[in-house]
């Protein structure tokens, strides 16, 4: 099929328009993530005051209730031997208690003051670590989408001048989408999870909630602080796997796709994915590997985030000839009649099995799933 000329200088012109907005939008999305850093440092000291001020505040109100306790005896006792006291000492024994009382009361109306401003304080602070997480997702997303734009699709047009040129456009492509992801798998192994692992064998150290609520307090901080490490390192973990399992390169695909399944039902604990090897259980070369692993990659998690499937059955057979790959699911399902644009991973699922001169079919129906079927011809596999 012959491709319709393009004018490149329109479409390098579109993409730099892009870049340019897309900058604008990652700065101003940047400046709203350091505001909202600002403000949770300040709002943060600000909290930290309120509970020296409480502390400080209960201690007094301790201190007024003993004395408010005391002046109350002395009314009592001025009362029931009236006739020995003279007036004067009389009028300051009610004044005294009197004032303790109103002391005592100005110090609950304080504290109540305080509780609802910690409280206020503690909210907005829930809020605003929202936002800057929200702020950070939108970052790393625009900065994918950069990526594209400034290497990718840079100079696009070029590439799309005929077959030949795309196909190797896009073998590129794919190749150095994988040498990124190896990259950032060993730097986050070594780093994140490294440091992560450490949070957890220092976090014994903990004194603070000691001193301010005791032994059982400070116990159950250190518990609870424990768990939340562990969870995040068992994340960092699975977004490594995620970026390049190290066990393709080792193992091949068959073991490694077991593996990540069973990785991922571990994760999704109330899914069940099955995965069935019906063929042959050899090695095949490198960009069939990685081709197949991220479309079934791909399918698998789009079943579990969109489709909200509980059972997933991966199919793989590898004959001589060919290799077939059946996905099925009992997600939500869609209409295939009703035409809709197709997610980035359906399309980069269409241009991996494209470059293997392959095939994808999707069959779904609303409410009974959906089925994806992949084959890949083996007939010069050098």
């Amino acid at each position: 099929m012959k491709l319709k000329h393009l004018n490149m200088k329109s479409i390098d012109e579109i993409r730099e328009e892009m870049i340019e907005t897309v900058t604008c939008s990652k700065s101003d999305i940047f400046q709203i993530g350091e505001q909202c850093r600002t403000n949770y440092e300040s709002m943060t000291n600000e909290l930290e005051q309120i509970k020296q001020m409480m502390v400080k505040l209960i201690e007094e109100g301790d201190q007024l209730e003993e004395q408010v306790l005391e002046a109350r005896l002395m009314l009592t006792e001025v009362s029931m031997n009236f006739k020995t006291y003279t007036e004067g000492e009389v009028r300051e024994a009610y004044e005294k208690a009197h004032q303790l009382q109103m002391d005592l009361s100005i110090n609950w109306q304080y504290k109540k003051q305080l509780l609802d401003k910690r409280d206020d304080l503690e909210q907005r602070l829930l809020g605003l670590n929202e936002t800057i997480d929200r702020a950070d997702q939108l970052i790393s997303q625009i900065s994918v989408v950069m990526n594209y734009l400034t290497s990718d699709l840079k100079h696009v047009g070029e590439v799309l001048e005929n077959a030949k040129a795309k196909q190797d456009f896009g073998l590129k492509i794919i190749e150095a989408q994988e040498e990124e992801r190896k990259r950032l798998s060993r730097e986050i192994h070594d780093g994140p999870a490294q440091m992560l692992a450490n949070v957890i064998m220092r976090s014994d150290i903990i004194d603070r909630v000691y001193r301010e609520q005791g032994v059982e307090a400070a116990f159950s901080e250190i518990t609870s602080f424990k768990k939340m490490v562990r969870s995040a390192l068992y994340e960092v973990r699975r977004i490594i796997y995620d970026l390049r399992p190290m066990a393709l390169d080792d193992l091949g695909l068959v073991p490694t796709l077991r593996k990540y399944l069973q990785t991922i039902e571990e994760y999704h604990n109330h899914s069940k994915i099955e995965f069935v090897n019906m063929g042959l259980e050899q090695r095949l070369p490198t960009k069939y590997e990685v081709a197949l692993f991220r479309m079934i990659q791909e399918s698998v998690q789009n079943a579990l985030k969109h489709a909200n499937a509980c059972e997933i059955k991966v199919k793989l057979e590898i004959t001589n000839a060919a290799i077939t790959v059946l996905i099925k699911d009992n997600g939500v399902g869609f209409d295939i009649t009703k035409k809709k644009p197709e997610s980035f991973g359906i399309i980069g699922m269409r241009e991996r099995v494209e470059l293997l001169n392959g095939e994808l079919t999707f069959d779904s129906k609303i409410g009974k799933g959906t089925s994806i079927l992949i084959s890949v011809p083996l007939i010069n596999k050098s």
